[in-house]
């Protein structure tokens, strides 16, 4: 896997460098569940859509596994029990080219997780096999102390609802919109975040 050369990203060619790497990388598979990459994160971005949720939402949802294109981590990392650091990667990325709403649910997802563990008792119970496993690498439930700073964000609703949504989008076989359907969506989103 070669690193991904982020010198040339501007605000008008970010959303073809994403679809770029859609094309490429998106039929990969995705961390031991029944669907690829690109499925998980249309899925993803489908039920934000459904829910009736703001664009800024329904891109978070969409990008929000975008770190595991950006980074040198073999696809099996967490059977080799390695944490990827995905969240981080991915957020490190947009982050110059989308809201921080946005941004803020890519780098927290990963931590939503441990936070619902911690605060939502039927919630572990619903994570998928291969979710509990990459749960014991990023840490496992947040302390009570943790959680509580968690809670804190200003964007917090917006994070566990993407992560919600994250952990719905592993149905096989489920038909969603390609890339070329959110596309205008991601441009005019990076266009409110230039005015903002």
């Amino acid at each position: 896997m070669t690193k991904l050369d982020f010198s040339e990203i501007t605000k008008d060619n970010v959303v073809d460098f994403i679809a770029g790497i859609f094309e490429r990388r998106g039929a990969e598979e995705y961390l031991g569940e029944p669907v690829t990459i690109s499925e998980h994160m249309y899925q993803s971005a489908q039920l934000a859509e459904e829910a009736g949720a703001s664009e800024e939402l329904i891109v978070a949802a969409l990008l929000h596994d975008i770190g595991h294109f950006t980074n040198e981590f073999p696809d099996n990392a967490a059977e080799l029990g390695i944490d990827s650091h995905h969240d981080r990667a991915g957020a490190a990325v947009i982050a110059p080219y989308f809201p921080k709403m946005v941004t803020d649910c890519v780098r927290h997802h990963v931590s939503a997780k441990r936070y619902l563990c911690a605060t939502d008792p039927d919630y572990f119970a619903k994570l998928s096999d291969a979710s509990v496993l990459s749960l014991e690498l990023q840490g496992g439930p947040m302390t009570p102390e943790a959680a509580e700073r968690f809670a804190r964000n200003g964007d917090v609703e917006a994070i566990v609802q993407v992560r919600k949504w994250d952990d719905e989008a592993k149905v096989p076989g489920k038909k969603t919109r390609p890339f070329e359907y959110y596309a205008p969506m991601l441009q005019r989103v990076v266009g409110r975040a230039a005015t903002d």
